[in-house]
């Protein structure tokens, strides 16, 4: 069972689909131990949400891993989150299978509610939420040691270079240009079709 080697500390814009109940049960008793072992397991690294709500439980169970933060400005991340997760619960289908329930809850309660506080002040209070977007990423780096940081601003360029440096791993020797990926516009595209899977894969089991 290898143990976490990579977590990443940016705040989230989706979901996680690997036993969120247990996650869930995690949030709401912090002082209860976790079988961190069982729940990353096969995993080396971990990113999104729920992960990033347990940023200071993690980085002491795992104390080699490295943290990578990556942030925006307030205003693009509030953006992103209004297009892709709340766009999210509109492509649900009709009485949804239960593995989607437990999960739309889970980023209900953990995200929305959880480290956004209020899910109706999210879309109602937009200063309000970027304040705290902007608090949570000074928290990471204020508490997480230098050593074991990287912070990736995506208002910069980002290279293989600077996280290969970091991770201590090798370069691609391909050449192969640095991945940019879920885009705003390319998840709204993959929402129908992610619920249509998740749906099947629960209708076959």
């Amino acid at each position: 069972m290898a143990p976490l080697e990579v977590i990443g500390a940016g705040l989230s814009r989706t979901e996680c689909d690997r036993h969120p109940e247990v996650f869930e049960e995690a949030y709401k008793n912090p002082d209860k131990p976790v079988d961190w072992d069982w729940l990353y397991d096969e995993f080396t690294a971990a990113v999104d949400c729920p992960t990033t709500s347990f940023i200071s439980r993690l980085i002491q169970y795992y104390p080699n891993a490295k943290v990578i933060l990556t942030k925006r400005d307030a205003d693009s991340w509030y953006k992103s989150v209004m297009n892709t997760i709340y766009p999210l619960y509109d492509v649900l289908p009709p009485n949804p299978k239960e593995y989607l329930i437990r999960n739309t809850q889970m980023v209900t309660n953990i995200f929305f509610n959880g480290a956004l506080k209020d899910k109706e002040k999210f879309k109602n209070e937009p200063e309000v939420m970027k304040r705290q977007y902007d608090e949570y990423n000074q928290w990471i780096i204020d508490t997480i040691p230098a050593n074991r940081l990287l912070v990736l601003d995506l208002r910069e360029e980002i290279t293989w270079e600077k996280i290969c440096s970091f991770l201590e791993k090798p370069m691609p020797t391909d050449g192969e240009p640095f991945p940019f990926v879920n885009t705003t516009q390319s998840l709204l595209d993959a929402f129908p079709e992610m619920v249509k899977q998740m749906t099947d894969i629960k209708t076959r089991g």
